[in-house]
């Protein structure tokens, strides 16, 4: 099961205007298994530029998320963040990380991770990461999905 985490200087830029998620351009690049992610000091593309896969199919620098929406819902009291599922055709590559980034931000700063916790391969086939998470209650202990890449609860 894939495991995402936020990079902790992503909420200050965020909350400075240094990024905007949804006028800005954010990415989604896949990283190769060698990449150690840190929360704490990775804030800009180039802490992970280095690592990014290179294969058949795959353009460097990633793809950019297309439909972006910010939710709020009132009956629960949350923020999402959502886009369109990400789609590479056709390719071939090995990661392990999808990291996501706001290109359009002075440094390039870092939002987050998707850990698929091993090595994933594909060959000539389409790639499609599927934003998505799951939940569980901690009273109820009940597990639902929903579709998002962030949720902050207000």
């Amino acid at each position: 099961m894939a495991t995402a985490k936020w990079y902790g200087p992503a909420l200050q830029k965020l909350m400075t205007k240094q990024m905007d998620l949804i006028n800005d351009t954010i990415k989604v690049a896949l990283v190769k298994t060698t990449y150690t992610p840190n929360q704490n000091t990775h804030d800009e593309w180039a802490d992970v530029s280095a690592q990014e896969v290179t294969g058949t199919g795959y353009t460097a620098g990633g793809i950019a998320l297309a439909s972006k929406t910010m939710t709020y819902n009132t009956t629960n009291k949350y923020w999402t963040f959502d886009a369109a599922d990400s789609t590479w055709a056709n390719t071939s590559v090995t990661f392990r990380y999808a990291v996501i980034y706001d290109d359009t931000a002075t440094g390039k700063p870092l939002l987050g991770y998707v850990d698929f916790g091993t090595a994933q391969t594909v060959a000539n086939q389409d790639l499609t990461i599927q934003w998505s998470f799951f939940e569980q209650d901690p009273e109820s202990g009940t597990i639902s999905s929903d579709s998002g890449i962030l949720r902050v609860s207000v």
